[in-house]
């Protein structure tokens, strides 16, 4: 079901300049939050003006842009700050497979953003938008299996790699559930704090239950100008600095890491090529280092040489061979096949758009899928011809614990 802007009169859209409200995720109330922040900045939302489920299908961007411009047109907007995140909003998460149902569009009632030292509220309509609650925990918290076990799913990495081996693709990443159940309710704010305050250089987002902090930056349109941050090889963090050090070391020498890398690179520089006037890719990656593992990580920059809103890039980047493989249609043929599970949001883009095509969408990473009592968790790695099936599970399993972290503090 879909609610759109005019359906039955244009709704106002007003956004002004606010003071600093220091801490946006303390702003949201408890019911249905929308969260997109880094370092403390973004935007985050709350109510609901339009919602749209997307349908599934190889054109479901297209149809979407297509929803959003008759949404967005038929507001009345009142912006005194012009710029990229003001006016209306939509939040939006898109499932990994396009053949899945689960993708979604929501325009807020509210939305409340701070960038580069100024900070403004959007607000949509005159009804009465809703109160703040104190934030509770969700009690001891329980896990279980997802959809297969730990050496199940070492058994479908084993198979995985013996199909690279045989020549059927280069890279595959595979994924795997574990499914949490607490003793209350779990409030999505207390997770998008905890993972904010733990994972800063992170972006943490909150779209339809889909909940997380992922480190990687799939698109960012701003104009013309666009941005994007491709990670592919990753290691856990060490025991100290010492150990540290070595394993980041080991990282960058990495032959499987280096080639899992370059894939990936070459898969977002064919992707964004004919869309760009200009496109700079980095001849080596450079080592980010977060406080549960170390990636390789490259910053992709480029000048689109159309019109091509946010969501048109994003329709031409997903799924890179980040979180599908190489050659990505093969891979994601063996990902249906071997996985076992339905991702559902978990590694498809997610993020926000404006009425001018401006945002920024991330690969919904390190994430978790929220409903009452049970969040079920997600992660997954590239898998290559030499992988490890018990190491690939130990790297699953350092990313599960963003989202442990989260449920437990």
């Amino acid at each position: 079901m879909s609610v759109a802007l005019g359906t039955t009169r244009p709704l106002p859209v007003r956004t002004t300049l606010v003071g600093d409200p220091g801490d946006l995720l303390a702003s949201l109330p408890r019911t249905a939050p929308y969260a997109w922040v880094r370092n403390g900045e973004g935007l985050v939302g709350w109510g609901q003006a339009a919602r749209v489920a997307v349908p599934p299908g190889p054109g479901r961007f297209a149809w979407a842009r297509q929803w959003l411009a008759t949404v967005f047109g038929d507001a009345h907007v009142d912006d005194a700050v012009r710029t990229p995140g003001s006016g209306p909003v939509a939040f939006g998460s898109f499932t990994f497979d396009e053949d899945a149902h689960g993708s979604v569009l929501v325009v807020p009632r509210a939305v409340l953003a701070r960038r580069d030292g100024h900070a403004w509220l959007t607000t949509i309509g005159d009804a009465p938008l809703e109160t703040f609650s104190p934030i509770r925990d969700p009690g001891r918290i329980s896990y279980g299996d997802g959809s297969l076990s730990a050496p199940e799913w070492e058994h479908v990495v084993a198979r995985a790699a013996k199909r690279i081996r045989e020549g059927e693709l280069e890279k595959v990443v595979l994924a795997r559930d574990l499914v949490a159940t607490a003793e209350r309710p779990i409030d999505v704010r207390l997770l998008l704090t905890r993972l904010a305050r733990r994972y800063p250089e992170c972006y943490t987002f909150s779209v339809a239950g889909l909940v997380g902090a992922t480190p990687e930056l799939l698109i960012r349109r701003t104009g013309q100008e666009i941005e994007s941050l491709v990670l592919a090889g990753t290691t856990p963090r060490g025991t100290g600095p010492a150990d540290d050090l070595a394993r980041g070391a080991a990282l960058f020498a990495s032959p499987k890491d280096r080639h899992e890398h370059e894939c990936a690179i070459a898969s977002v520089r064919q992707t964004l090529a004919p869309l760009c006037a200009s496109l700079e890719t980095p001849d080596e990656p450079e080592l980010l280092v977060l406080p549960n593992v170390q990636h390789l990580a490259s910053h992709v920059t480029g000048r689109l040489a159309d019109g091509a809103s946010v969501l048109d890039v994003v329709a031409a980047m997903h799924p890179t061979a980040a979180v599908g493989g190489t050659p990505t249609p093969t891979a994601i043929e063996v990902i249906r096949e071997l996985e076992g599970m339905d991702r559902a949001g978990y590694a498809g883009p997610v993020g926000w758009i404006d009425a001018h095509g401006d945002g920024e969408w991330g690969i919904a990473l390190r994430s978790g899928l929220v409903q009452g009592r049970r969040a079920r968790l997600f992660a997954g790695g590239g898998i290559m011809g030499d992988s490890d099936p018990a190491a690939e599970l130990a790297e699953a399993q350092a990313k599960f614990r963003v989202m442990q972290y989260a449920l437990e503090g």
